[in-house]
Formats: C-alpha cells, sequence, structure tokens
C-alpha cells in the first residue's frame, strides 16, 4: 500500500501515481488538517517546519511499498528522513509508473530505469487537488525541536510549474535581467507559466530555482512548452522531454533544440517575442 506525504495541496501528480500502483494508498498530510482526500493528518505547531516531524513520519508509512513526497526543499529533507530511519533508497527523476513499478530518467534522461518496490520517490510538481474538504485521522507523531527563528519575504512569485499546461521557458539568449520581461509578457498573453533554463537560475540569478526545469531541477509535462534563448543541451531537455508540443525560438539554426523541436522559428528573439505577443 502506497503512502503519499502531502505538504500542501498540490498532490495530483502523487495521486495519479498511487492509483496506478498496486493497493490502496494513504495520504498523510503534514501541517493541514483540511486537504481533500486526506486519511490522516499530522498538524503542526506555528511556527514549527514540516522538517520537525520528517523521522517520526517514517513509523507511519509502509516501507514494503512506495512512499511518494513531493519534489520541494522541505520534501527532499522528509525523503531522506524516512529513507534513512527505514532502509529505504531515495529515487530521483522519476517521471511515472508502469506495470507497478516507477520510471525514472537516467544519464540526463537518455535511458530509464524501472524501480521496483519498496523505495521513496521525489515527485516533481502537481496541481492542487479539488473537491470537499476531507478532515484525517490524527496522527501522533514523534518530533525534533526544531523552530522558525525568523522569515524573509522574496520579491519573486512562487510558480508550481509542475501544474502548468504551457510553459515560456528562457534562457542564455537573454541579454540581461530585465529583458526577461518580454518572456513575461508574451506567457501573461498565452496564460503560461515562466520557466528558465539552470544558468538563469543558478547563475545569474535573475529567476527563482522552482522555476528551473532540467536534470536536477523541475520535470515538467505540458501541453505547450515554448523555449526561447536555450539552445536545448540534454542537461535541460530531460526536464521536459514528455511535453506534449515543443516550439524553439532561437537565433542559431544549428542549435540542437531546432532540430528537436515540433516548431522552430530561427530569428532574433528580441524581434520574434514582441511580435507573437502583438499577434496574440
Amino acid at each position: 500500500m502506497s503512502t503519499i506525504i502531502a505538504l500542501n495541496s498540490n498532490i495530483s501528480t502523487m495521486l495519479a501515481w498511487a492509483n496506478d500502483l498496486p493497493g490502496e494508498a494513504t495520504v498523510i498530510s503534514v501541517g493541514s488538517p483540511e486537504l481533500p482526500m486526506a486519511h490522516s493528518d499530522v498538524v503542526l505547531a506555528e511556527g514549527v517546519p514540516a522538517e520537525s516531524v520528517a523521522a517520526g513520519l517514517a513509523e507511519h508509512v509502509d516501507t514494503s511499498a512506495f512512499i511518494l513526497v513531493p519534489a520541494t526543499p522541505a520534501g527532499r529533507v522528509v525523503a531522506g528522513a524516512i529513507a534513512a530511519k527505514a532502509g529505504l533508497p531515495v529515487v530521483t527523476g522519476a517521471k511515472g509508473v508502469r506495470e507497478g513499478n516507477v520510471l525514472a530518467a537516467r544519464f540526463g534522461g537518455i535511458v530509464e530505469e524501472e524501480i521496483a518496490a519498496p523505495a521513496v520517490v521525489l515527485v516533481s510538481g502537481g496541481a492542487p487537488l479539488e473537491g470537499e474538504v476531507v478532515a484525517g485521522q490524527p496522527l501522533a507523531v514523534d518530533t525534533v525541536d526544531l523552530r522558525v527563528s525568523a522569515t524573509e519575504s522574496s520579491e519573486t512569485k512562487s510558480v508550481n510549474l509542475g501544474a502548468a499546461k504551457k510553459i515560456v521557458a528562457v534562457g542564455r539568449g537573454f541579454k540581461n535581467k530585465d529583458d526577461l520581461q518580454l518572456a513575461f509578457d508574451l506567457a501573461g498573453k498565452m496564460g503560461a507559466e515562466v520557466a528558465c533554463s539552470r544558468p538563469i537560475a543558478e547563475g545569474n540569478n535573475w529567476l527563482a530555482r522552482d522555476r528551473y526545469v532540467g536534470v536536477s531541477g523541475q520535470h515538467v509535462t505540458p501541453d505547450l512548452y515554448l523555449a526561447v534563448g536555450i539552445s536545448g543541451q540534454i542537461q535541460h531537455t530531460a526536464g521536459m522531454n514528455e511535453a506534449k508540443t515543443v516550439v524553439v525560438v532561437n537565433s542559431d539554426k544549428n542549435a540542437p533544440y531546432v532540430e528537436q523541436a515540433d516548431y522552430a522559428i530561427v530569428g532574433d528573439l528580441y524581434s520574434v517575442l514582441p511580435a507573437l505577443t502583438e499577434a496574440l
């Protein structure tokens, strides 16, 4: 029986995967007693982070099956603690479920590995659950003494790329941070979210890391993925290679992305993006 560890309501992907795995799924909601479809919950006191119950959750999961945990910073702590306590491996790069096993991308997405239970699996993204609120059975979980000592608001908007149906992704073809507004303007017209390649998030620090798509970043499956100023190296494409339609804007006709895409516009993004925005 698989277990879903929910740190917020964005668990639609984990729930879909659990439905394709053998047996029923149990949802353990951490921090919120009002998650739709929750079977059990752990209510945290104000100022106490989810990481404080990470190791204690190991006592309430089925260690003979899959344990699905969100691939967020807090989720990785929870996954590591459960895995260490239960003596299980942590699976990264998970792509989906096939015949009762979990599929994971390996070597930058060149191959897939089929992993059998038991294991702790980090799952990227998912839309918020909708429906009637169901209070779960409260769980008494051992905690460690962790407290939030301070909070600092970020100027950047948090984004859930896992739930996005349309994505505009930006790369090093943009010369300045302010120029990214061209992508945000286009995304606004499309009803899309803005994502990025790794250098934009971790090299230039122009966008938050939760917008980074790639091997060690977010894995997304939108209906439309528009990549702008990104060459298309496997370190990036491994994070979006299951998008239904891929459109590329690049000034280099020999860029790997141009050949891989369903549609490619070879041109200067500083001319192409405003034209697309105006057309929309």
